[in-house]
């Protein structure tokens, strides 16, 4: 355990696989020196032969291409086999001497162990057969948390979607509120991986208040998915009051690098400063291990975002007043704005001759009149559907 730097309270450290993983990414990454590609190497085989993590020490030379140590590998396996006859013989024991309480432990044991060790099919199995002597559905939920943070850090996410749904029908049998908040951010995550930003913001910023899954991240983490997703699914109102101004972000924001400034300069239309942060942020999310896929896409978005909210000030503005507000060139976001008009994500037209960008939105009122007519419609094709019915009856 380690102590959480706010609270004083003792926390579960990151799960060791996941910590390997997010280094095994920043050395894949084309941005990495070799001189940093050196040092993560290092760290990641220093961690791999003190734990003697066979399985996983071979999953990494086979993913990343490097040459196994024979010797490192044997010496590894040989002291896994060792623990594994050891565990075994407490099953035994525990089979053959005490009751099941005393069982489903030592199997948990063998499981726990096949896991940390990166043997993912055995440790499957014997997660299975622990689970078989297990009671409840709150110590059963922690099985699948282990196998859960397993497929994390091996980027299995079919798997992860299947213990999510897994334990959520475990909660509903009876699990406690600390177990599903932790299961809270297990599926955010999952959600921001496969670009469900609205969702996965929405429990991020709900596990904020209660986040207890440090084996899985830091709270400073949870705190940055928790801005970089609600900045391109909230609209103005709501982030003022679950972002801007929630006391649980603002007491960690400024801890983390270049994110009060993208997030505030946004929120103050300080255009200039936001997209300098934004450049900043962007490095970031290219270097986090569950967003990087997601970077252009992200990039898009949060362009959408500003330019959107910049024009909602004006019916008409000057390319260049608002190439300067971005500390852009017209040239920029000329192209820009035409890209985003065209696909239908800016409701405006630009001007080249006069060189003015033209918002094009419906007022509130043709907008709620134009709902009501879609509504209408349907009401109306319902009651014809229904009337056909009853002449048949």
């Amino acid at each position: 355990m380690v102590l959480d730097p706010m609270t004083g309270q003792e926390q579960e450290p990151q799960d060791l696989r996941i910590v390997i993983a997010h280094k095994r990414f920043l050395y894949t990454l084309q941005s990495s020196s070799d001189k940093e590609k050196g040092k993560l190497q290092k760290e990641i085989l220093d961690t791999v032969f003190a734990e003697d993590l066979a399985p996983l020490y071979e999953f990494l030379c086979q993913e990343v291409g490097w040459n196994p140590d024979a010797s490192q590998l044997k010496r590894m396996q040989s002291a896994n086999q060792t623990k594994l006859q050891e565990l075994e013989a407490k099953i035994k024991d525990a089979e053959e001497n005490l009751g099941d309480t005393e069982v489903k432990e030592a199997l948990t044991a063998k499981a726990d162990y096949l896991c940390r060790i990166g043997d993912r099919e055995s440790a499957r199995v014997a997660y299975k057969k622990a689970e078989e002597k297990t009671a409840g559905s709150g110590p059963k939920m922690d099985l699948v948390f282990s196998v859960l943070k397993s497929d994390i850090a091996f980027g299995d996410w079919h798997s992860v979607k299947q213990q999510i749904d897994k334990a959520k029908k475990l909660c509903d049998e009876g699990g406690d509120w600390e177990r599903k908040n932790r299961l809270k951010v297990y599926e955010a995550l999952f959600l921001m991986v496969t670009r469900d930003f609205k969702k996965a913001g929405e429990l991020f910023l709900d596990s904020t208040a209660t986040f207890g899954a440090t084996e899985l991240m830091s709270y400073e983490t949870l705190i940055f998915y928790s801005v970089v997703t609600s900045v391109i699914t909230l609209d103005r109102v709501d982030l003022k009051n679950k972002v801007v101004d929630a006391p649980e972000i603002l007491t960690v924001i400024d801890s983390i690098p270049n994110l009060t400034s993208f997030l505030n300069s946004l929120y103050m239309c300080q255009y200039g400063a936001f997209f300098k942060a934004f450049s900043q942020i962007i490095d970031q999310v290219d270097a986090d291990p569950y967003l990087h896929t997601h970077l252009r896409y992200y990039v898009r978005e949060v362009r959408v975002v500003a330019y959107s909210q910049f024009l909602d000030s004006y019916k008409s503005v000057t390319l260049e007043s608002m190439a300067q507000s971005f500390g852009v060139s017209v040239d920029f976001i000329d192209q820009e704005l035409a890209d985003f008009i065209v696909s239908n994500r800016l409701t405006a037209k630009i001007d080249k001759v006069a060189g003015v960008v033209e918002t094009n939105r419906p007022d509130a009122k043709n907008a709620q009149y134009q709902q009501t007519i879609r509504h209408g419609d349907l009401l109306l094709n319902r009651l014809q559907r229904l009337a056909k019915v009853v002449d048949l009856e």
